[in-house]
């Protein structure tokens, strides 16, 4: 985890072959803490995948499908929700996920990679590729009654896929990172549209405006000034309610939150710290005990909040909490695949099995690789710097590591318990292998010091 900061902080400035400008501090350090954070938190989710395998296939096997299957229920006036902690946490606690996600497409997008378009061009192309190749694949192999999964191989897990780049440390370019950062955004986005338009089912017109409605009132209360968080808590809980009952997947509600978030501050920082020159000036000694000291040091700390946007400050309280609670709590629930239900043998050779495998562990790599040719020689992009081509090959398998939200998708694709879990165990063993194809093949690559460009 160090290894990453101190990596991409030396790398940033001249992270992409047309840019030679320093990027600012903002940018660099919520980066640099996304990275870490994504890293150590992929130990953390392998530890809950582990956790529920063990426990679906323990002596205890039982008990796991009954304690995820127990419902509950609450009731908000004349609706009640009635769902089990499987889909509690599928579709409330995900949510959060998805805030968080959409947080960060948009940071990406006002400050970060996405901001350069000529820069964010080539993995943006490279993500599109690694979205189409795998998803016809899939089809081609699985077909027939398993087509309704034909998006579980398009997602990239970025916990993952950057725990294995940790783990490779100073062997990998620390631009590679902010490369696969940026493919993984945009493959989020994409997921984010799939499930919204394909995988929302018995669409409720008047849930469906109200939740429109509400959207609408949050951008009214952003343009009116008002900053109370609860009020937003509020607005929010009624966002998920109206997109949940609508028949639209109540994640979606997150995303729409995420993206709205207001990405610049309040107050410009130099103003926030002219504002509080005054007061500290006021402050007397070292030790504060005076009373009017303290209310000087309080008004001061509301003018810092008011000098960080909304955006970094819910980004930097939020991300901790999904990494290493949401995530865990959705691989528990999720991933414990009865392996005693059938041979394991039969299970690789079935269809859906195997289409899973197919789109992540080839179809990614293919995919991401004939973008970047295109982007390379077909549009005269150039790679990152400190890329070269066999690092481009690392990264794209692992950018098969597809575990949360493949699992996800696949939970929305079948409900026959038995699809799902050939799903499942694609997913599992594709990500497996992705990780460690891509881990071989970047520990033997070498660092590239130049621009790859298609002259060279």
């Amino acid at each position: 985890m160090q290894e990453i900061d101190r990596s991409v902080s030396s790398s940033l400035p001249t992270s992409w072959a047309d840019s030679q400008r320093p990027l600012p501090r903002r940018v660099v350090q919520p980066l640099q803490s996304f990275l870490a954070t994504e890293a150590a938190s992929g130990v953390i989710l392998l530890i809950a995948a582990v956790a529920a395998l063990v426990w679906a296939n323990s002596p205890w096997s039982g008990t796991y499908e009954r304690f995820w299957a127990t419902e509950l229920t609450f009731r908000i006036g004349g609706v009640e929700l009635a769902e089990d902690l499987r889909h509690w946490v599928n579709d409330l606690l995900m949510a959060v996920f998805f805030f968080v996600i959409g947080l960060e497409i948009k940071r990406e997008v006002v400050h970060g990679a996405l901001r350069d378009r000529r820069a964010a061009a080539v993995p943006v192309i490279c993500a599109f590729g690694g979205m189409a190749v795998p998803a016809l694949l899939y089809l081609a192999v699985a077909g027939g009654e398993g087509s309704s999964g034909w998006a579980i191989p398009m997602a990239t897990d970025i916990a993952f896929a950057l725990g294995v780049l940790a783990l490779l440390g100073s062997r990998v370019p620390p631009t590679l990172k902010v490369f696969l950062l940026t493919l993984a955004v945009v493959d989020d986005l994409g997921a984010i549209g799939i499930i919204a338009l394909f995988y929302s089912e018995g669409i409720a017109g008047w849930w469906l405006l109200g939740a429109v409605g509400l959207v609408l009132a949050v951008v009214v209360l952003g343009r009116l000034g008002v900053r109370h968080l609860f009020v937003y808590v509020i607005a929010a809980g009624l966002l998920w309610l109206a997109v949940f009952e609508s028949g639209v997947h109540a994640t979606i509600a997150g995303v729409a939150l995420g993206l709205l978030t207001p990405a610049r501050p309040f107050h410009p920082p130099a103003a926030v710290a002219a504002e509080a020159a005054p007061l500290l000036d006021d402050v007397q000694g070292d030790d504060i005990v005076d009373e009017s000291d303290e209310a000087a040091m309080r008004e001061v700390g509301g003018l810092a909040d008011e000098g960080v946007s909304p955006l970094a400050r819910l980004e930097h309280s939020l991300h901790p909490w999904t990494s290493f609670l949401v995530l865990p709590v959705f691989a528990l629930a999720n991933a414990g695949v009865d392996l005693g239900a059938r041979p394991l043998g039969e299970a690789l050779v079935e269809p859906i099995t195997l289409g899973v495998m197919a789109g992540l562990v080839l179809g990614k790599p293919v995919g991401i690789l004939l973008a970047a040719a295109v982007a390379v020689f077909g549009l005269r992009l150039a790679l990152p710097e400190g890329m070269n081509w066999r690092h481009l090959g690392g990264v794209s398998a692992l950018a098969g590591i597809g575990f949360t939200v493949s699992i996800f998708i696949a939970g929305l694709a079948f409900e026959d318990p038995l699809a799902n879990d050939a799903a499942k165990v694609g997913i599992l063993v594709a990500s497996l292998l992705a990780g460690a194809v891509g881990a071989a093949v970047l520990f033997t690559a070498g660092r590239s010091r130049s621009p790859v460009d298609p002259a060279g």
